[in-house]
């Protein structure tokens, strides 16, 4: 059974920096990703960073390049999501995910797995 929780949202003003956790479990693939998604209140989720489970490959969604970074510690079992230069417009609720697959791995809606989210909130 897959089990993803996630910590370290908070409150931070703009230009300031947050890293967010994702504690996993029960996931195995070898070929799979695993992803954050946000979903800003009134809007679409978005997939704002993947990392490929079989080379750790990295991509994020433009919005987010040069300022965000995803990273996996495997001896943890730890996802992580480094947020600096934080903008008000990152404010949302930020989920961890995961899929079997490493197809569509920027787009929200193709993850199986789903944490039960964190909290971001940038203040201008």
């Amino acid at each position: 059974q897959v089990q993803l929780v996630e910590s370290g949202g908070g409150s931070v003003q703009a230009g300031g920096s947050l890293r967010l956790s994702c504690a996993v479990s029960g996931f195995t693939a070898s070929r799979g990703c695993m992803g954050w998604v946000r979903q800003a209140p009134g809007k679409q989720r978005e997939a704002v960073a993947r990392i490929y489970t079989r080379d750790f490959d990295t991509n994020y969604a433009d919005s987010v390049k040069g300022r965000f970074t995803i990273s996996r510690d495997i001896v943890k079992n730890t996802l992580y999501l480094q947020m600096d230069s934080l903008k008000a417009e990152d404010t949302a609720m930020y989920y961890c995910a995961v899929k079997s697959s490493d197809t569509y791995c920027l787009t929200a809606d193709k993850y199986g797995y789903w944490g039960q989210g964190t909290q971001v909130t940038v203040s201008s």
